[in-house]
């Protein structure tokens, strides 16, 4: 038996408790995010090792590959435990040059919903978050059209629960008016720190906050403080910056990514570092 995950578990709606500590299948494509895994051994090894930890949260989305991520969670974990939630996301497409297209139109959010479906073996998608700006930061503008397209397959029983990605407040509420949302996924972490308002209110609201790129992005959080506080805790950087995470907020998600059996329970174990007081007001100041 898996010993409790650092965080327990996040109740966000009936029939969706996710453990805190998820997972995220991006790394599981290759170079890019584009084609098969490098190891494609490791990488089943991995998924297998996400379910023997406890872990009832996947991150993935069918442009991860694209097709193929979703294609290797189907061969690696169907039929799937019955706690386990994946979470996918639509609004963008791949092009043969590797780019990241957006796809926001009602026509477009339907096949990609229905081609979610397809590669995952499933008859409802779990939850479904509309991604609406770019990479790092939200892109203004109305999402009423395509959320309210989601919506729809909602309502025709291919969709459970909705969220948002690459959000503004605004787009938020905008999107709660139309139906319930119970998670947004933004860029935030220790050093980005500009969703702070955002993360305070889905607390109140009792929303999940999953934060994508939680160490950092395309390169690793280097900071002078980060190292500091770890090499005191005997920790990695990195492990650090989860257990920062993990207590921001009692909604916060994580979603940290690795291709590595290793990594993964590193992850895992960095979560459930403690941090004293001052560990926490030291680390504050990175991001302020």
């Amino acid at each position: 038996m898996s010993k409790p995950l650092p965080g327990g578990n996040l109740n966000l709606a009936e029939g969706l408790t996710l453990s805190r500590v998820g997972y995220g299948a991006m790394r599981l494509a290759g170079p890019e995010v584009w084609g098969p895994p490098r190891d494609r051994d490791e990488a089943a090894a991995v998924l297998r090792e996400v379910v023997a930890l406890g872990i009832t949260h996947i991150d993935t989305s069918d442009y991860y590959g694209p097709y193929t991520v979703n294609e290797l969670i189907r061969e690696t974990l169907h039929p799937y435990p019955d706690d386990l939630h994946i979470v996918t996301k639509v609004g963008a497409r791949r092009s043969p040059d590797r780019s990241w297209q957006v796809a926001l139109s009602p026509e477009e959010l339907t096949s990609a919903v229905h081609e979610n479906l397809q590669h995952l073996e499933l008859d409802a998608l779990d939850v479904v978050n509309l991604r609406v700006g770019e990479t790092l930061t939200s892109a203004p503008g109305s999402l009423a059209e395509p959320f309210g397209a989601l919506a729809e397959l909602r309502q025709q029983g291919l969709i459970r629960h909705l969220g948002v990605s690459g959000v503004s407040g605004e787009q938020l509420s905008e999107a709660q008016s139309i139906a319930p949302v119970v998670c947004v996924q933004n860029f935030y972490n220790l050093a980005n720190r500009g969703d702070d308002e955002l993360v305070d209110r889905c607390a109140r609201e009792g929303i999940g906050y999953a934060s994508f790129f939680p160490l950092g992005g395309f390169s690793p959080l280097e900071s002078e403080v980060l190292d500091r506080v770890a090499a005191g805790l005997g920790a990695s950087p990195g492990q650090v910056a989860l257990a920062w995470l993990l207590r921001r907020s009692p909604t916060t998600l994580l979603i940290p990514g690795t291709s590595s059996v290793a990594h993964l329970r590193e992850n895992v174990t960095g979560a459930g570092i403690g941090l004293s007081a001052d560990a926490l007001a030291e680390l504050d100041t990175i991001g302020a």
